[in-house]
């Protein structure tokens, strides 16, 4: 599950007669979105675009709750039109740039991802997710300098070692792979993906006991599959 940045705070009222009106809706909208009524914020965010169709805000946190129904095609529309009015819009770049990997456009996330890290440098998110897409074009070695740049920026974060592992496994770096993956567990002791395909490359590369031990815990802590792989491998 990828993070999707929404921006659930209070944005200051101006004086306006027309622009309280719309900052009380998408207020309510925020506040609905608090509580999941996704149908009832995109309800309060339509409402203050009627009102205030450059609130660049009402478009992002819409298209965050479309996303939340599974809506990627109207989320991608409204982050596109909060980067009409804000060009810079960091999150906006992002999120639709994951929006856009998960509809198999991963052209236009990639691109989107780079922008949001041009944007903000320091943005470990938007390495993770570029390196998912390329990971998905069997991009390994492009997967592993974005996972790798993820965490010089944020080394305490699992995912980001577990995803390097596979894409290390892709190009055949087996003690590599099996490095991050031990870093992922090292810092998740649950993290039980990373006990399963630790174990299996174990069990693969000839270190039976230690692979079974792996796929054992990974099976200890839910994942049933692996007891199946025991059965196969660990008789």
């Amino acid at each position: 599950m990828e993070r999707i940045f929404s921006l659930f705070f209070i944005f200051i009222i101006t004086s306006s007669a027309h622009s309280q009106t719309a900052e009380e809706y998408f207020n309510r909208g925020l506040a609905k979105d608090s509580i999941m009524d996704f149908r009832g914020s995109i309800s309060d965010y339509s409402k203050a675009l009627e009102i205030n169709p450059k609130h660049v805000h009402a478009y992002f946190t819409r298209a965050v709750a479309k996303g939340s129904l599974h809506d990627l095609i109207g989320a991608i529309e409204d982050y596109t039109k909060a980067l009409e009015l804000n060009p810079n819009y960091c999150e906006a770049y992002y999120n639709r740039g994951i929006a856009k990997g998960i509809q198999h456009d991963f052209r236009g996330g990639i691109t989107d991802l780079t922008k949001a890290i041009e944007i903000n440098p320091k943005f470990d998110e938007a390495y993770y997710g570029r390196g998912k897409i390329k990971a998905s074009l069997e991009d390994n070695r492009g997967a592993i300098a974005d996972f790798s740049k993820a965490i010089e920026i944020d080394p305490k974060y699992a995912p980001y070692y577990y995803l390097r592992g596979s894409a290390k496994y892709g190009i055949k770096d087996i003690r590599g792979a099996i490095t991050d993956f031990t870093k992922a567990i090292v810092i998740d002791p649950k993290y039980s993906e990373a006990y399963l395909k630790r174990g299996v490359i174990k069990i693969a590369e000839g270190m039976q006991d230690g692979g079974c031990k792996d796929l054992s815990k990974a099976g200890e802590l839910g994942i049933k599959y692996a007891y199946e792989l025991i059965k196969e491998y660990c008789q």
